[in-house]
């Protein structure tokens, strides 16, 4: 085994990767609804569905890309060469995806099928890689955690710039020519920035742990290895619910804000009518608290642990989720504050989570001898995804069954709907987060056990 030691450049570019990739990951959170709804003019129950359908089938898909990157051998490692080969499509398929053909309403609706599709396959292809190489970068807990936070750093980094520059950009391109090309031209500026990034953290990361075995697992046994290990079906949990508590937040605040919210005349920048600017205030300040939460994560879990550090922050955030429910339409104040707060607390949860898978691989390998990373964060990726779905198709279904709809002034239970989108319906996802981690096993004591044990065999 290797033992150099992580430096602040490598930190830095493994951090660009999830900037890359956080940048079409907040656009499709936050505004890829509305731009099906009210720019593509798709139905919302509509696309909700294709949500569903288009990201379970993805989520499927990544333990597929795990178990293919566990498998690959070049000379730039397992995962690295993933940002090499793929920063490329996944740039197209995003420039793709917010691109809106002049077709009926049938052709749009494939359309949106199938670029969707291929964008969330391209996301798995490069992301499920990069996400893996958390796990061979380092063998030490504390690197780990620190890389996870530089990670995360980044990732909300790379969400703020893209949030900042969406709606100026598209405003800008759309006066040249239309407000369809306005929105594509503006997802090809951050796929050009988002190949630089993937390049960076190609270039700039190592790959140093090799497993302790170095014959090929077989898959059947990998799987089997996967199954049988309780705190990875714990997080598997958690972070799927983590995820509906995000995605529905993030999915509703465009609408809440468009549709619901009285905005005061101070606050009207101008860039796409009121509402959308005080979504850009509401959306910004969302990421620079996450960003927050993450620099406090990890002297906070160093001295409670990971395991109380994630129980701590996602209750607090589900009663400030139902705090909100009762702020009225026109307490901005209110609404920017708790938006705030909660942020921080769901900022700081990500880096946990992905310090905790790896931690799990090394469970994994300590108790069976076979290490299977990319397998294993694959399964984060899934979770992440899989818990985007439901929160995402959610979010569709319940406008539509709320009244909703696109472009027209709302009726008392639309506006109903979308106020307990962004309060109470996000706070269910968010408790059963918390009744999930409450059985997580790998306390900080028996991981310094198990990476004790694996150093002095993979020395021998």
């Amino acid at each position: 085994m290797r033992t150099d030691k992580v430096t602040l450049k490598e930190k830095v570019g493994y951090g660009l990767g999830d900037a890359a990739s956080s940048m079409f990951w907040k656009l499709f959170g936050m505004y890829l609804l509305f731009f099906y709804t009210d720019v593509f003019g798709i139905d919302a129950a509509i696309v909700g569905t294709m949500f569903l359908i288009t990201r379970v089938w993805d989520s499927l898909f990544d333990p597929v890309v795990g178990v293919i990157a566990d498998r690959t051998e070049s000379r730039w490692g397992k995962f690295r060469p993933y940002l090499l080969w793929i920063a490329i499509p996944f740039s197209v398929m995003g420039v793709l995806t917010f691109t809106t053909p002049d077709f009926s309403v049938t052709g749009k609706i494939i359309y949106a099928y199938v670029t969707y599709s291929l964008m969330m396959m391209v996301y798995s292809l490069i992301n499920v890689p990069y996400a893996s190489l958390l796990g061979v970068v380092s063998a030490e807990p504390e690197e780990r955690t620190a890389l996870s936070s530089y990670r995360m750093i980044f990732a909300f980094l790379g969400s703020m710039l893209a949030l900042l520059l969406i709606e100026p950009l598209v405003n800008l391109y759309s006066s040249m020519t239309n407000l369809q090309i306005g929105w594509s031209m503006a997802a090809a500026t951050f796929a050009v920035v988002a190949v630089l990034f993937f390049m960076g953290t190609f270039c700039w990361t190592k790959e140093r742990i090799r497993p302790i075995k170095d014959e090929g697992n077989s898959l059947k046994e990998d799987i089997v290895d996967l199954f049988r290990n309780k705190p990875w079906w714990i997080l598997l949990g958690a972070g799927i619910s983590a995820l509906i508590f995000n995605s529905i937040r993030d999915g509703a605040a465009v609408y809440y804000f468009k549709y619901y919210a009285v905005v005061p005349d101070g606050l009207q920048l101008g860039f796409v009518g009121s509402a959308l600017s005080i979504t850009t205030i509401y959306l910004v300040l969302g990421q620079g608290a996450n960003i927050l939460g993450i620099l406090l994560v990890t002297p906070i879990s160093t001295r409670i642990g990971k395991r109380n550090t994630y129980l701590s922050a996602m209750f607090i955030a589900t009663v400030l989720s139902i705090v909100f429910y009762f702020l009225g339409k026109d307490n901005i104040i209110g609404i920017l504050l708790l938006q705030v707060l909660i942020s921080a607390c769901a900022g700081s949860i990500f880096p946990l989570l992905w310090s905790m898978y790896a931690d799990i691989a090394d469970f994994s390998e300590w108790k069976t001898g076979r290490r299977a990373t990319g397998l294993i964060f694959s399964s984060s990726s899934m979770s992440q995804k899989f818990g985007w779905s439901i929160g995402g198709a959610l979010t569709g279904w319940l406008l539509s069954f709320f009244g909703f709809q696109a472009n027209v002034a709302q009726s008392i239970e639309a506006q109903e709907g979308i106020r307990m989108m962004l309060s109470i319906l996000p706070a269910v996802g968010a408790i059963f987060s918390v009744l999930f981690i409450m059985f997580y096993p790998l306390t900080e004591k028996k991981v310094k056990e198990i990476t004790k044990d694996l150093n002095e065999k993979r020395q021998v």
